[in-house]
C-alpha cells in the first residue's frame, strides 16, 4: 500500500505540474524559450539555496559520496535542465494538449530504463496494462485535433527526447543512493539546471532584450519558478526516493487531469464527454496498478493444483502490487 507521506507528494506533484504547460504555452509569448527556462531555475535556485541553508546543517548540505555527486548531477542536468528545455522548444511547436501526451510516454519509457538500470524496480503484466489504460486515458483527456497530433514532427521529437531525459533522470537518481535529502538534492541540482539552459540560450542566440517585461510574463514566470518548480520539485524528487522512479512518473498521467480540470474551473472552458471517459481510463489504470485482484497465472496454476487460492495480502507475498522485483 502507498504511504501517506507518497500519497501527499503524488497529490502535490500532480497539482503544481499540472499547470506547467499551461503557464509555459503562455509565458512563451513574452520570452524566449531558453532564457525563460534559464529565468525560471535562477529564481528557482536562490529560493531552494535559502531555504535549504536556513533549514539544513553543514552536515546535511554538503555531498559527501560519489552517489550524492551522482544524484545531484542527475537531478540538476537530465531531470531538470534537459528536461525543461527541451519541453519548453518543443513547445513552440505543438499544442499544449499535444505536448501532454508525447510528455505521458515518460511512465512508458521509465521502466525500460528501470529494468537495465535497477534491481529492484520491475513492470509486470498486470503493471504494464495499468500504464496502458492510463497512457489511452490522457489521450481522451485531451483529445486533440488529429491534424495536430500527425503533425510536428520537429516539436513532438523534441519533446520525447525530454520526456526520455526526464525518464532516465529519474532512475540515476535511484540508482545513485545518494544519502542527501531530496530536498536539499534538489537545491545542489537546481544551479547546474539553471547554467545548463543560459548555456543553451546563448547557443541558440537568443537575447534578454528579446523579453517582454508585462504583469502576465511576470506571473507566468513566477508560476513556473515556484509552484511548479520549488514547490513541484520537493513533492516529485521526494517521491522517487519513497515510491521509487516507475511509480513517480506515474504523475505525469494526472498531470493532463488537472490541466483540463484547471481549465474548466479557472477560464470556464468545457470538458467534453471524450474527457471524462478518459478521467475514467485514468482511474482505471490506477486501480488496475494497485489492485488486491488475484493475478490470473497464479489462479490458473492453483487450480489445475487443486490448491487452495492464497489471497494476495499473504506475507508469503511481499512485492508492490503492479511490479515485480529480481
Amino acid at each position: 500500500m502507498i504511504s501517506r507521506r507518497s500519497l501527499a507528494f503524488f497529490v502535490f506533484s500532480s497539482l503544481f505540474f499540472g499547470g506547467t504547460f499551461v503557464a509555459a504555452k503562455a509565458g512563451l509569448a513574452y520570452f524566449p524559450p531558453l532564457l525563460f527556462v534559464a529565468l525560471r531555475f535562477d529564481v528557482a535556485a536562490v529560493v531552494m539555496l535559502a531555504y535549504v541553508g536556513w533549514t539544513s546543517t553543514r552536515a546535511e548540505l554538503l555531498p559527501r559520496t560519489c552517489g550524492d555527486v551522482v544524484g545531484i548531477l542527475a537531478t540538476g542536468v537530465l531531470a531538470i535542465g534537459l528536461t525543461n528545455a527541451l519541453l519548453f522548444v518543443g513547445q513552440q511547436y505543438v499544442t499544449s494538449a499535444v505536448a501532454s501526451i508525447v510528455y505521458s510516454l515518460n511512465p512508458i519509457m521509465t521502466p525500460v530504463f528501470a529494468a537495465a538500470l535497477l534491481s529492484d524496480e520491475r513492470l509486470s503484466p498486470r503493471g504494464a496494462v495499468g500504464m496502458t489504460l492510463g497512457l489511452l486515458g490522457v489521450g481522451l483527456v485531451v483529445s486533440p485535433d488529429p491534424a495536430n497530433l500527425l503533425g510536428g514532427a520537429v516539436g513532438k521529437g523534441i519533446l520525447f527526447v525530454g520526456a526520455v531525459s526526464a525518464a532516465l533522470g529519474s532512475v540515476l537518481i535511484r540508482r545513485a543512493e545518494s544519502d542527501l535529502s531530496s530536498t536539499v538534492r534538489v537545491a545542489w541540482g537546481l544551479p547546474f539546471a539553471a547554467a545548463l539552459s543560459h548555456l543553451l540560450a546563448r547557443l541558440g542566440g537568443e537575447s534578454p532584450a528579446a523579453i517582454e517585461w508585462t504583469p502576465e510574463a511576470v506571473l507566468a514566470l513566477g508560476y513556473v519558478s515556484i509552484f511548479a518548480g520549488v514547490f513541484a520539485y520537493i513533492a516529485y524528487f521526494g517521491l522517487i526516493d519513497t515510491a521509487g522512479a516507475i511509480r513517480a512518473n506515474l504523475i505525469f498521467y494526472v498531470v493532463p487531469v488537472v490541466s483540463t480540470l484547471g481549465g474548466w474551473a479557472l477560464l470556464g472552458e468545457t470538458i467534453e464527454a471524450l474527457a471524462i471517459a478518459g478521467f475514467l481510463l485514468i482511474f482505471a489504470g490506477f486501480v488496475v496498478l494497485g489492485s488486491k485482484s488475484i493475478d490470473i497465472g497464479s489462479f490458473v496454476a492453483r487450480v489445475r493444483r487443486r490448491a487452495p487460492i492464497v489471497d494476495e495480502d499473504s506475507p508469503v507475498r511481499d512485492e508492490p502490487r503492479g511490479y515485480r522485483s529480481d
